[in-house]
């Protein structure tokens, strides 16, 4: 042990084991413990208090469940189908719970964010391939979150989108300069501006009032009828779990002091449990809310044809018309404010996650505006072209074109989160139970197969509907089936890999350690080491 330790930079926590020891000399100034000094003050702390510790996370991740690419596909659900899909999204969000539990677990236990553990464990063509493709998958996602924002400002305040592109990129810098006051304060903006989206859609709901028992019966009773319902279902399952969002969770719990015990351990993984499960809940009903929404809307009785046409092909933008025109201005500018907060939080948590993967793929040392500066400048350069080339309806499509690439992107991130939570190697005794590796995957494997029929039935819907020439088709065909194989390739490599990377490190007589005993003259610390080295966050106290 004592020769592991040597090999540590002191202060910083490099290993993996979540159960770290120092030697005990007297210029470590640390008293020699009891049976429970190490972790009596954790323990003595009402159990409120300790959970509240770990509130935060939770909210940040929530928001890839409210964004403006989910916004616009459960109003076009709710406008083709009423509430007929509620309980695809109530599905949807117990699948992502159990998988961003996951997520949290292995940052809690290992001490490492996932991208630092691919980082660690994959050959280095991998691992290069993989941070590009995490990357593509946080511009992906910052392209709705950053034309939702744009398309906010121009109802509000009629600005051309593309300045208002420019804008979103310039105030998400400026909300992200709250790291320098504690992330607690970033996490306290997220929050408020996620329960400003529920008071926005609550106060709609509450002027449509759609039917308690329409609502309930979609919720609880699945059913799949009317054209093209069972394609909008999977587009609402794909829309749910993010691939940057798994990097994202798995280093925003590192910011968290969790005492090493194995007892701490547990206890820190379950607190993020019902974390997030409060944050997913309320993300859940404001899903509801929006598909209630647009549901109650466009089944009006005296639909006008005009409106009725804007039902068929919703939009973030044309939605705000379609509510202005049916239920007054002031509905309109509700829903704006509401888009507003959704794009807004949203790329600051996504620019969050490029910081971390880049900081764990690359391991590059840099001050946090400048890493800020970069990622969000890589994120909205696709949107502020697109913006001034093809206006409003060209960003538009391109929302529909970033969902594509975060369904093709999904196995990237979801399979070596899966892999490395029930491994032994990289989580030792905390790795996942049988039953929860079996759940895991079926979940996983199910998403990843959602998301590959969507992308590939997508592509050759439009190779066929296409009205380029037949010799274009073909050309197209011969490019992209190989690339698909690939794909494919890439996918099954992952999954049948087999762990080389041990970091997790066995400790001597853990069982004992467990209550912070001194061990052959070394003593466990009460907490694990910050890691300052992520994104420069002051820690909160």
């Amino acid at each position: 042990m004592a020769s592991l330790m040597q090999q540590q930079p002191k202060g910083v926590n490099v290993g993996s084991n979540r159960i770290v020891a120092v030697n005990v000399s007297p210029s470590n100034n640390l008293p020699t413990p009891s049976h429970h000094d190490a972790s009596s003050n954790h323990d003595q702390k009402p159990g409120w208090k300790k959970f509240m510790a770990y509130v935060g996370p939770g909210f940040l991740v929530s928001l890839a469940y409210l964004d403006p690419g989910n916004m616009e596909t459960d109003l076009q659900a709710g406008a083709d189908h009423k509430y007929e899909l509620l309980w695809v999204i109530l599905i949807g969000l117990i699948f992502a719970l159990i998988i961003q539990s996951l997520a949290a677990n292995l940052g809690v236990t290992t001490g490492k964010h996932l991208s630092e553990l691919c980082k660690a464990e994959y050959p280095l063509l991998v691992k290069y391939c993989l941070w590009l493709l995490a990357e593509l998958a946080v511009i992906a996602a910052d392209i709705p979150e950053v034309i939702g924002t744009a398309f906010a400002l121009n109802i509000l305040f009629h600005i051309p989108v593309w300045a208002g592109v420019l804008i979103t990129g310039c105030s998400t810098l400026l909300f992200l300069g709250l790291q320098r006051f504690g992330v607690r304060k970033l996490e306290l903006l997220i929050s408020v501006l996620v329960f400003v989206m529920a008071g926005c859609f609550f106060g709609e709901m509450s002027y449509v009032k759609p039917p308690a028992s329409g609502v309930l019966k979609g919720m609880f009773v699945p059913k799949l009828s009317g054209q093209g319902a069972t394609g909008d279902a999977i587009a609402l399952l794909g829309a749910l779990v993010m691939p940057h969002n798994l990097f994202l969770h798995s280093a925003l719990v590192l910011s968290r002091k969790v005492p090493s015990s194995v007892r701490g351990i547990n206890d820190a993984c379950r607190y993020f449990l019902i974390e997030s499960g409060f944050a997913l809940f309320v993300a859940f009903l404001i899903n509801v809310a929006m598909v209630s929404v647009s549901g109650t809307v466009c089944a009006a009785d005296n639909l006008s044809a005009a409106n009725a046409n804007q039902c068929s092909d919703l939009t973030l933008n044309s939605a705000s018309f379609l509510l202005k025109n049916v239920l007054g201005r002031s509905s309109s500018t509700i829903y704006a404010i509401a888009l507003l907060a959704s794009g807004q939080s949203s790329a600051i948590t996504g620019t969050y996650a490029g910081q971390y993967i880049m900081q764990g793929f690359l391991d590059m040392r840099m001050k946090t505006w400048i890493r800020n500066f970069i990622t969000r400048c890589i994120a909205i350069t696709p949107s502020l072209i697109v913006s001034i080339i093809g206006g409003s309806q060209g960003a538009g499509r391109l929302i529909i074109i970033a969902s594509m690439i975060l369904s093709f992107e999904l196995p990237f991130a979801l399979i070596p989160l899966l892999k490395f939570s029930s491994s032994s190697t990289k989580m030792g005794p905390h790795k996942n139970s049988i039953i929860i590796i079996v759940i895991s995957w079926i979940l996983g494997l199910g998403i990843i197969g959602i998301n590959v029929y969507y992308l590939s039935t997508s592509f050759v819907g439009w190779l066929i509907h296409s009205s380029l020439p037949k010799v274009a088709n073909v050309l197209i065909g011969i490019i992209v089936f190989p690339l698909m194989a690939l794909y494919v390739g890439a996918v099954i490599y992952l999954t049948f890999r087999k762990d080389t990377v041990k970091t997790y490190v066995e400790t001597k007589n853990e069982a004992a350690m467990e209550k912070g005993f001194v061990v052959d003259g070394q003593l466990e610390l009460s907490e694990v080491p910050y890691r300052e080295d992520l994104a420069d966050i002051p820690l909160p106290p």
